[in-house]
């Protein structure tokens, strides 16, 4: 049965770390700011607690299941992340590493599920 790496879990970890970070340095007095930044944390903390109950996974099916939900959260994570950006004019390197990073996490994970799905799961 499939299971995720320690370095893949724990780069999750660290890109929930990142975006507490963010959060924390984020002007909230911005209403608008303060919205897309909650919805940005809940996102992407969930990021790390799905690969933490994919590792725990009693099937490949449940496995693929719970790399579909951290995958449905690093896309809406990258939407506020684009959104921060474009429309509230939030910049720096913290968010341009972030938005790599959930580029690159993207890429892995749906590899990964297409490969099990490509096995047959």
């Amino acid at each position: 049965m499939s299971r995720l790496s320690e370095e893949l879990r724990g780069r999750t970890k660290q890109y929930a770390s990142t975006v507490i970070h963010l959060y924390v340095q984020l002007p909230k007095a911005r209403e608008e700011v303060r919205v897309l930044g909650k919805q940005l944390l809940r996102s992407g903390t969930s990021v790390a607690a799905h690969s933490r109950e994919a590792s725990r996974a009693r099937s490949d099916s449940e496995f693929c299941s719970k790399l579909d939900g951290l995958l449905q959260e690093a896309d809406e994570s990258q939407l506020w992340l684009e959104l921060l950006r474009d429309d509230c004019g939030i910049r720096g390197e913290n968010i341009d590493s972030l938005l790599r990073e959930t580029d690159e996490l993207l890429a892995i994970f749906t590899s990964i599920v297409s490969k099990l799905r490509k096995d047959g799961v």
